[in-house]
């Protein structure tokens, strides 16, 4: 399966966060949002993301005055991205091996989704319930021989 397939059923809408936002700005909106990671956006370009563990970390860090820091200030910088056409098994090893939970995927310069690890494995599942109901029909001689 593609990462095209994926967002597909997903659907398309992303949530995002402006740099100049603060981040109990930020934090309110994953909180109602039900979601982990912003994209961040300056001048109408991906710039970063934060997620909820850039919060955590900084809270540790910096206390109950971290919600006042901007999120331009806090959020990761150096984005690995992914392409709709690369494969969700290839995706998966990416987040994985560089341990983190939430990618913004482009088309060229525009982002156009974010999928997260809990997005793959909807999917990893999706497809093994369709492989058992086959395997299924095929033992027990739904399909003519």
């Amino acid at each position: 399966m593609k990462v095209r397939e994926l967002l597909k059923a997903k659907g398309d809408y992303t949530e995002t966060i402006e740099g100049e936002k603060t981040v109990k700005q930020a934090m309110d909106r994953m909180v109602d949002k039900k979601i982990g990671a912003l994209p961040v956006f300056e001048k109408e370009e991906l710039a970063g993301i934060i997620t909820e563990r850039d919060i955590l970390r900084l809270m540790h860090k910096s206390g109950a005055g971290a919600l006042l820091f901007k999120v331009r200030e806090v959020m990761t910088r150096k984005l690995v991205v992914g392409i709709l056409e690369d494969d969700i098994e290839m995706v998966q090893a990416i987040m994985t091996n560089n341990r983190f939970r939430h990618l913004p995927i482009m088309d060229g310069k525009k982002m156009v989704g974010i999928i997260s690890i809990g997005d793959i494995v909807k999917s990893h599942v999706k497809n093994l319930q369709i492989e058992n109901r086959y395997l299924i029909d095929y033992i027990t001689g739904k399909y003519p021989a």
